[in-house]
C-alpha cells in the first residue's frame, strides 16, 4: 500500500467531521428549524432560553423568564431553598446584619396610604422633624398612594445607601397642604433582644427575635443587666423565633454549656459532618435555666433548645417547635441575585434531626402542617402530639423524639377559656390592629404623655377598650354579639390593650405586658420555684 492509500481512511475521517461541523453552523445559521441544538449539550434550560429568544413569535425578556423559573427549579428540592432577588437582596440580609441604613421609621399601610406608626429616638427622620401619625404621600416627588403601595415598595423606596438623601411629602393630622422633609439616610440598629427585665426578684426575663449578627453581643448586655439586678434563674423566650445565623445559636449555648459538649453537628451528601461543642469558657454554665418555644420557633432557635434539651441543661416550656433542619447555604450570583441552597441537615446532639416531613414540590401540604397541627388539637393538648421520627435519648437517658420539631419538657397549651367565633374574626381579618392603630392615632397628643405601661394601663382600663372596639367594628363589617363580647372580653381586652401598648410605646412594654398573664411564664416561675429546672433521670416519654 503507497503513503497516499495508507492516510486516505484519516482524510475521510477528517472530512466528515469538518463537513459535519460546517453543516451544523449553517444549519443553525440559516435554518428555521434550529431545535437540533438541543441535542448538541446537555443543559436543556440553556437551550430552551436560547430558542425562545431566538425563535419565538413575539419578543421575550429573557431575564424576565429566568426570574420567573428560579424560585419554580428550587420549590422542587424542598421547602427552604430558595431564590433572592437582586432587588431584595439587601432586606433579605439586613433582617440579620443587626442594621441597615434607612430614615429611622415603622410603618404601616392603611387605607392605600403609608402611616408613620413610630418614629426611631434619634434617628434621621426625627432630626427631620417627622412624627408618629404622620401620612407619606410622596416620595421623591412621585405620588405614593393607592392599591399599588406594599410594605416592599416603601422599604426599597426609603432604604438605601449612607448618607443619601429622600424627600418625602407628608400629610400631618388634618392639615389639607403637604409638607416636604428631606431625610438623610443613616444606620438604623435592628434588635435581637427586644425585652429584658425581672420577672420576680430572682428570675430574669430575656426575649431574643431572631439569631443574627449581633445577637450574641446583645445577649451578653441583657445577661450584665440582669446580673446588676440579682437574677439567679434565668429564662430565655424564643417563641415567635423564626431563627436566623447557625453560629449565633452556638455562640448562646456556649455560655450554658460546659467544656466538650456537642451543640450541634451539620452533615450533607457534599457537605462533611462538622461539629459545634462549647469551649467552657461560659458564664452561666450552672444556672438554672427555662428555654420557652412555641410552633413558630424553628431552625436556629430548634439548633439552641435541642442543644439544652439533649445536654439536660435546662428545661423546655411551651409547645411543639416549627420543625426546620435544614442548612441554608447563600450563594451570590453574577448579577446581584441570591440563591439560599440548602447543602445539609443540622442535628442536635441527641443524633436527631428535627425537620418535619415534606415531599419535593408539594408546598402547599407543608405551609399548612401549623392549620394542620392546630386543627388537630396540639396547640391546645399535649397528648395530641403525633410523632413521626424516631426515638433518641438525652444525656440522662430522656426519651426525646427526631423527624418534627422539639417537643418541650413541659407541654402549655393555648387557653381556650373565652374563644369565640367572634374573638376568632376580631383577630384573624386584622379589625384588632386597624382599630388599635387608629384609635393611636386619632388620641396620640393624650396617650403619648403616658410614659410607662403602668400609667398607660391604668388609663386604657378606664377607657374600656373593648367596647371601643366593639363599636368600631361593628362599622367595619363585624356585627356586634353582645354575649360572645362577654365571653371572650378577657382575651379581648388583652389583645387590644396589648397592641394600643405597642403602638404607643415598645416591644419591651409589649411583652411586659402579655407576659403577666402568659400560663407559659407561670409555670416557668413554678419550675423555678420547685428547683425542677434541671432535668433529672427519667424513663417517661416526651
Amino acid at each position: 500500500m503507497n503513503r497516499k492509500n495508507r492516510f486516505m481512511p484519516l482524510w475521510l475521517a477528517l472530512s466528515v467531521v469538518v463537513g459535519i461541523f460546517i453543516g451544523t453552523f449553517f444549519a443553525n445559521r440559516f435554518s428555521g428549524n434550529r431545535l437540533s441544538i438541543i441535542n448538541s449539550g446537555s443543559n436543556k434550560l440553556n437551550d430552551l432560553l436560547h430558542i425562545v429568544d431566538d425563535q419565538y413569535v413575539d419578543t421575550v425578556n429573557v431575564n424576565d423568564l429566568v426570574e420567573k423559573a428560579m424560585p419554580t427549579i428550587l420549590k422542587e428540592l424542598d421547602p427552604h431553598s430558595v431564590y433572592i432577588s437582586q432587588e431584595d437582596v439587601q432586606q433579605a440580609n439586613d433582617d440579620l446584619k443587626g442594621s441597615f441604613f434607612g430614615v429611622g421609621i415603622e410603618f404601616t399601610i392603611r387605607k392605600d396610604t403609608l402611616h408613620v406608626q413610630n418614629v426611631i429616638s434619634n434617628g434621621p427622620s426625627e432630626r427631620a422633624g417627622l412624627l408618629a401619625g404622620d401620612k407619606i404621600v410622596e416620595i421623591d416627588g412621585k405620588p405614593f398612594v393607592g392599591k399599588d403601595v406594599t410594605n416592599e415598595d416603601a422599604m426599597h423606596q426609603l432604604r438605601g445607601d449612607k448618607d443619601t438623601k429622600v424627600v418625602v411629602g407628608i400629610i400631618r393630622g388634618k392639615e389639607k397642604d403637604m409638607r416636604h422633609y428631606t431625610i438623610t439616610r443613616g444606620e438604623i440598629p435592628t434588635k435581637s433582644v427586644t425585652a429584658t427585665y425581672m420577672l420576680d426578684s430572682k428570675t430574669g426575663y430575656i426575649k431574643i427575635k431572631n439569631f443574627g449578627d449581633k445577637t450574641y453581643p446583645e445577649l451578653l448586655i441583657a445577661l450584665a443587666r440582669l446580673g446588676q439586678e440579682g437574677f439567679e434563674n434565668l429564662v430565655i423566650d424564643l417563641r415567635g423565633n423564626t431563627g436566623g445565623y447557625l453560629g449565633s445559636a452556638v455562640q448562646m449555648a456556649n455560655e450554658f454549656l460546659s467544656r466538650g459538649q456537642l451543640i450541634v453537628y451539620t452533615e450533607g451528601r457534599r457537605s462533611q459532618r462538622q461539629e459545634y461543642r462549647s469551649d467552657g469558657r461560659g458564664s452561666y454554665q450552672q444556672m438554672p435555666l427555662v428555654v420557652l418555644i412555641d410552633m413558630e420557633s424553628a431552625s436556629a432557635s430548634e439548633i439552641f433548645a435541642g442543644a439544652i434539651q439533649d445536654n439536660d441543661r435546662g428545661t423546655i416550656i411551651g409547645r411543639r417547635s416549627f420543625g426546620k433542619g435544614l442548612v441554608q447555604q447563600p450563594i451570590t450570583l453574577h448579577d446581584g441575585s441570591m440563591i439560599r441552597l440548602t447543602i445539609a441537615r443540622y442535628y442536635s446532639p441527641s443524633g436527631r434531626c428535627i425537620q418535619k416531613p415534606y415531599t419535593s414540590g408539594a408546598d402547599r401540604r407543608y405551609e399548612e402542617d401549623l392549620l394542620n397541627r392546630y386543627q388537630h388539637g396540639e396547640f391546645f393538648s399535649g397528648d395530641s402530639i403525633k410523632h413521626e421520627g424516631p426515638e433518641y435519648h438525652t444525656r440522662n437517658g430522656r426519651v426525646v423524639y427526631g423527624g418534627g420539631g422539639i417537643t418541650p419538657d413541659i407541654f402549655v397549651g393555648e387557653d381556650t377559656l373565652g374563644i369565640t367565633s367572634y374573638y376568632k374574626e376580631a383577630s384573624m381579618s386584622g379589625l384588632i390592629l386597624q382599630f388599635a392603630y387608629e384609635y393611636v392615632d386619632d388620641n396620640r397628643q393624650k396617650l403619648s404623655s403616658y410614659k410607662t405601661k403602668r400609667d398607660l394601663l391604668a388609663y386604657l382600663k378606664k377607657l374600656n377598650t373593648v367596647e371601643l372596639f366593639a363599636a368600631y367594628a361593628d362599622k367595619n363589617g363585624l356585627k356586634r354579639r353582645n354575649l360572645m363580647i362577654q365571653k371572650s372580653h378577657h382575651l379581648l381586652e388583652r389583645y387590644i390593650n396589648s397592641r394600643l401598648i405597642y403602638n404607643v410605646l415598645d416591644e419591651q412594654a409589649w411583652t411586659e405586658y402579655l407576659n403577666d398573664d402568659d400560663p407559659a411564664i407561670r409555670e416557668t416561675l413554678r419550675v423555678f420555684k420547685d428547683g425542677e429546672s434541671f432535668p433529672k433521670n427519667t424513663d417517661k416519654k416526651q
